[in-house]
């Protein structure tokens, strides 16, 4: 693997940059000394259990980091926890998560694979399962390393003290997926191991497990959680909040669209590898200017430059050329035969059924930028399908049939 030889002082600035928790610089820094002078890379880590099929934006704002380090020489642990995802993890939950069959964690597991190289260097970046080494350990192992941690420590833990003190069960095998997780920097040798603030707790259980079995305790980094299309909750597919990186050019450009201006500078922040002064001249310019250029580096970078040109020029035809707000309501629905007057209706574009029939007849309704006339029409809904109902001058709602 090439190594660059930067500076260590101007690697840590560049490694720091965005992160919340970083624990620590200092003992960083010595790692990184130490790493120039012998010409030897760090080896930095990133987990993730396969609990759903894709990855959305949220979880880049750590593979970001992942590849700065990647591109700074280091080498890249991507583990996949398919033995971990088998007990669940139960961060920022009050409940415990249900357990995945092996069959849902494989499917899940190779579509992380893949879609991680879209931002990561295929040709520098390990990609590991903790299965390899979990799997071999015999219960005598697992009491072993149970006992390298106290049910007072465990309580330490948010989730768990909230669930501790509203009486909200906690089962036993809750505690083994930190020490489980800890125990992966033990069999890595990890150097700096990254995550969301989320999961600082297990991060810093990887630092007592190495020190208890021997090693040099791996550096902590933490990096922020991404809100989602809301601007309140983090984003989150349960929350349908979120953009997904294997979504279609339309869809990412469409649903960076509709961002608020001030969350905008927040994805500039954690989605891209400009500057704070940058960004500090990015707030000078037009926001809808801006925004454009953040969903076209979006769909550029998921997909290609002329996907992104293309998906900038079908949002112009349909919301700029058409007189259609960039922001615009969204109703989801299911697959279905529906009159349009009652999908109208559903979807609030009239308080009864009565008016939305009179907005049609009056020639106010338009589908997909054509005008509709007849009252009985009805619409055949298909899974994935996305439709366009103007009703009335002011009035849009994109329908996403799921």
């Amino acid at each position: 693997m090439a190594f660059q030889f930067l500076p260590p002082e101007e690697q840590l600035e560049r490694i720091k940059f965005g992160a919340v928790d970083f624990i620590s610089e200092k003992d960083f820094l010595k790692k990184l000394k130490k790493s120039f002078d012998t010409k030897k890379p760090l080896n930095i880590k990133l987990g993730a259990d396969p609990s759903r099929p894709d990855i959305h934006i949220g979880h880049t704002v750590v593979i970001n980091k992942l590849k700065t380090l990647q591109d700074l020489g280091h080498h890249i642990h991507f583990l996949i926890g398919d033995f971990t995802a088998l007990i669940g993890d139960p961060t920022g939950k009050n409940t415990t998560r249900p357990i995945l069959t092996r069959e849902e964690i494989d499917q899940n597991s190779k579509t992380y694979a893949k879609q991680i190289f879209k931002i990561l260097d295929p040709d520098k970046t390990e990609i590991v399962y903790n299965s390899s080494w979990l799997l071999k350990m015999t219960s005598i192992d697992f009491i072993k390393l149970s006992a390298q941690y106290t049910v007072a420590r465990m309580l330490e833990r948010d989730d768990f003290t909230k669930r501790y003190k509203a009486n909200t069960p906690i089962s036993l095998h809750e505690f083994l997926y930190p020490l489980c997780q800890g125990y992966d920097s033990v069999a890595l040798k990890t150097d700096l191991e990254l995550g969301g603030t989320d999961q600082k707790f297990n991060l810093l259980v990887g630092r007592d497990l190495q020190s208890s079995y021997g090693q040099e305790q791996q550096c902590v980094l933490t990096m922020p959680l991404l809100e989602g299309l809301d601007g309140v909750n983090k984003m989150s597919k349960s929350l349908d909040n979120y953009i997904g990186i294997d979504e279609s050019p339309k869809d990412i450009f469409g649903k960076t669209m509709r961002v608020s201006d001030e969350l905008m500078f927040r994805y500039y922040q954690l989605l891209t590898d400009k500057t704070a002064a940058e960004i500090e001249k990015l707030k000078t310019m037009h926001p809808r200017q801006v925004k454009v250029d953040l969903a076209k580096f979006l769909v550029a970078r998921f997909h290609s430059q002329a996907a992104a040109q293309a998906a900038e020029d079908e949002f112009n035809r349909i919301f700029v050329d058409k007189g259609v707000p960039d922001h615009v309501e969204t109703f989801s629905t299911t697959p279905q035969n529906i009159g349009l007057i009652q999908l109208m209706t559903q979807a609030g574009l009239s308080v009864s059924n009565g008016e939305a029939s009179r907005l049609i007849l009056g020639g106010g309704v338009q589908i997909d930028s054509q005008k509709v006339s007849d009252t009985k029409l009805k619409l055949d809904l298909a899974s994935g399908q996305q439709i366009l109902i103007k009703a009335g001058k002011k009035k849009f709602v994109k329908v996403i049939v799921s």
